[in-house]
């Protein structure tokens, strides 16, 4: 029996499960392997090992699944440093900056957005931007020049850069959704300074954000970082030193109260006393400057800190807005710089002028302003019914040899996809038909069928003397209904078969619960039993895991069910245990063998379906028993000459080596478009009758941001969930933009889409 999810609590302790070997008590049968932290997030590690927990910042939820990491406002009471209010009086003694603590984040579902140009140092403008100045430039460089001119001194330079702008973005990204969206009030200017560590009396607040400001942008928050540097705990003491002449440590509460309520920015007596009231710095009517400096640093520094965990914990939105997709990391693919493309076109979008009148000079460096550079691709695709990419299977197929295996898409809490993995074996040179469609499951009348709808595809990699060396054959491109598949000619050797989905139709929506289905009941002699609806979802459940559809589970095959659902495995010894409880027919388990598996569960727990639920959940299932966050499907291989055999090695997320064959695939057989004015950006852009997908390459040295809209495409559908949204591309790579299909196949569809450059 597993453990219960840490977040579900319960009294009974978790029984010997078959894993371990040991034989359960008599009467209740061999438990099941014992369910990791977080319910779900153990599944389906590389080599029959459990897959990584994404420990950090995410904890257990209801039913083991894994709730997303909210970044807390400033330890303290009521959620603050313990200040009700920042400390901004004495502003002639040096306090006004150094005694405002950060002050509580409204912690939005703040993503990651573009990493930012590097801006000029800025004052504020009248036309409420944050323009900059030769002097203020200067300060700049200042900062710059203490590192060595030489390769090791940039490179520490530009380390330093990516860290102070990760800190900018983590900030940024606690009060705004994303990076892309500009900050409208005084209020939210202090609040994005507060998480940044710093902590801006009014008057410097005032500075920047004059009686004409409307909005400040990402750059402009960047800017006013490098201006106003952090208070240091020795700063803060020689302010506070000021007032304690005698430098006994201490400040007399009534001189504390005096001093605030009537100088600098003044507090209410109120506000005084919530900081005077706090036992941590307070103490016999005086107040601890020591021990209040280092809470102030401690607190400051923990709000950068928790900032940072959201923004590197926040997978999906990260995908969404800062363009990094599952399947591929931040810093892109790195590819071999490919020869010029015949294919290449030149795309001429005009530079935008500037205002006249307006000569500020932007926040931004010249190559970034306005987006300069862009490139547009704009192509009307037919309904389905016009589709063109028809998958021929030759007349005599059913006489060839044939493989077959079962697999699944799987969507985890943070939009990540994971599946299937598979080894192909060709014994002899043959011309084979590899083909993938959704597996069409038992269908019940008011139940929806999402994941028949559901985009599929293989990516067909050769093995060349080890497993990490992989290259690209070809991938299913063409299609009939809902399969897709390829033909060639493939030699003798191994293959790996990558099963992708693009991420458009399997992603996570939010619904409408309007309640939660029966899973158990007591019959007549008080014995527990499965609901018909239960019964009949585990038995499609079984069809999915059952890879090569004889009907049987072997001990393989339900590993990568308890991976997924536990994070633990079945050694086989363990099997053996099984093997004396429950119907096994040639050492695998039947279906009623897996069904009376499920229902010890509810046994377990005297009747509590918890842990049932559980299995439910990490298996796509929604409390109204609707597949909903999964999409199992099936592979043919045919083959003309030999016998194909095919194997799944793994249950993971899309690695490297298939985002590089995505990446090759659509630079191979899409349209190529260099940027006007940036020769080292190009966009590759590839359709088939119901798939866009486009990528950029960066031949440059310096990392870029692409700024994506397609604002303008209708009846369009992308895997990103944004009409425009930031793409980080890392220098001499590629990654892969976005996915786009039609959201209603039976209609036309307009695909605008613009890539400019932001960096």
């Amino acid at each position: 029996m597993r453990a219960p999810p840490a977040a579900a609590s319960r009294s009974s302790p978790a029984r010997a499960p078959p894993c371990s070997g040991q034989t359960p008590p008599a009467g209740n049968g061999a438990g099941r392997a014992v369910r990791g932290p977080g319910g779900r997030d153990g599944g389906g590690g590389r080599g029959g090992e459990p897959r990584v927990p994404q420990a950090a910042g995410r904890c257990s939820g209801p039913g083991g699944r894994s709730q997303r990491f909210s970044v807390p406002g400033p330890v303290g009471a009521s959620g603050r440093t313990g200040l009700s209010r920042p400390l901004v009086g004495l502003s002639g003694l040096g306090l006004s900056r150094a005694l405002r603590p950060p002050g509580r984040s409204s912690c939005g579902e703040g993503s990651p957005g573009s990493c930012p140009p590097q801006p000029g140092t800025a004052a504020a403008s009248p036309g409420g931007r944050m323009a900059s100045s030769p002097e203020n430039n200067a300060s700049l460089c200042d900062q710059k020049v203490t590192h060595s001119e030489s390769p090791q001194g940039k490179k520490s330079q530009q380390a330093e850069e990516a860290i102070f702008y990760k800190n900018c973005r983590a900030a940024y990204l606690t009060v705004l959704k994303s990076s892309l969206e500009n900050i409208k009030s005084k209020e939210q200017l202090r609040l994005v300074l507060q998480q940044a560590g710093r902590n801006p009396s009014q008057k410097t607040v005032n500075k920047y954000w004059t009686s004409q400001t409307t909005t400040l942008n990402f750059d402009d928050f960047c800017t006013i970082l490098k201006e106003e540097t952090p208070a240091t705990r020795t700063e803060l003491l020689e302010a506070f030193r000021k007032i304690d002449t005698d430098n006994t440590g201490y400040i007399l509460h009534d001189e504390l109260y005096k001093i605030l309520t009537t100088k600098g920015e003044k507090m209410t007596l109120d506000e005084v006393s919530a900081i005077t009231n706090l036992a941590d710095f307070n103490c016999s009517g005086k107040l601890d400057y020591k021990k209040f400096c280092d809470l102030y640093i401690a607190t400051s520094e923990q709000c950068c800190k928790t900032a940072l965990e959201k923004l590197e914990i926040d997978g999906r939105l990260k995908r969404q807005q800062f363009g990094s997709q599952g399947e591929t990391s931040t810093e892109g693919i790195m590819l071999p710089v490919l020869k010029p493309s015949p294919k290449i076109s030149r795309k001429t979008d005009h530079k935008l002028a500037p205002t006249k009148g307006d000569s500020r000079t932007p926040s931004r460096p010249l190559s970034a302003q306005g987006c300069k550079a862009s490139v547009s691709f704009t192509v009307s695709m037919g309904a389905s019914s016009n589709r063109n990419t028809k998958l021929i299977e030759p007349h005599t197929i059913k006489e060839w040899q044939c493989a077959q295996s079962r697999g699944c898409f799987y969507l985890e809490e943070d939009g990540e996809i994971i599946s299937h993995k598979y080894r192909l074996h060709i014994p002899q040179r043959s011309t084979v038909c590899i083909t993938i469609k959704p597996l069409n499951l038992r269908q019940v009348e008011g139940k929806s069928c999402h994941w028949l709808s559901v985009d599929t595809a293989l990516y067909v990699l050769k093995e060349n003397e080890t497993q990490e060396n992989l290259q690209l054959v070809s991938f299913t491109e063409q299609q009939n209904k809902e399969m897709f598949g390829w033909k060639g000619e493939l030699a003798s050797g191994f293959y790996w078969l990558l099963p992708f989905t693009t991420g458009c139709r399997l992603k996570k929506v939010k619904t409408q619960i309007t309640g939660e289905a029966k899973l158990v009941y007591r019959g007549e002699d008080s014995e527990l039993a499965l609901t018909k609806e239960c019964r009949a979802v585990l038995l499609d459940i079984f069809e999915t895991i059952d890879l090569d559809g004889n009907g049987l589970l072997s001990l393989e095959e339900y590993n990568f069910f308890e991976l997924r659902t536990s994070g633990e495995k079945c050694d086989e010894e363990a099997w053996a245990v099984c093997k004396e409880n429950f119907d096994m027919k040639k050492n695998e388990l039947t279906r009623q063998g897996f069904l009376d598996l499920n229902l010890m569960e509810a046994n377990d727990r005297e009747g509590d379906p918890s842990d049932l639920w559980v299995t439910l959940l990490s298996l796509g299932y929604s409390k109204a028993l609707e597949m909903t966050e999964a999409c199992p499907f099936v592979i043919d291989i045919y083959a003309e000459k030999c016998k194909p055999r095919i194997k799944a090695i793994y249950l993971e997320a899309g690695s490297w080596q298939l985002n590089r064959a995505i990446c090759k695939s659509v630079v191979n057989k899409g349209d190529a478009k260099v940027m006007d004015g940036c020769e080292n950006i190009i966009v590759y852009t590839y359709r088939t009758g119901t798939r866009i997908t486009s990528v950029i390459e960066n031949k440059s040295e310096n990392k870029v941001i692409i700024h994506v809209n397609n604002e303008q495409s209708k009846n369009c559908l992308s895997n990103r969930g944004l009409t425009v949204f930031a793409v980080e591309v890392a220098p001499k790579s590629m990654t892969v933009s976005q996915h786009v299909m039609p959201l209603n196949e039976q209609e036309e569809w307009l695909y605008n889409c613009v890539h400019s450059l932001l960096r």
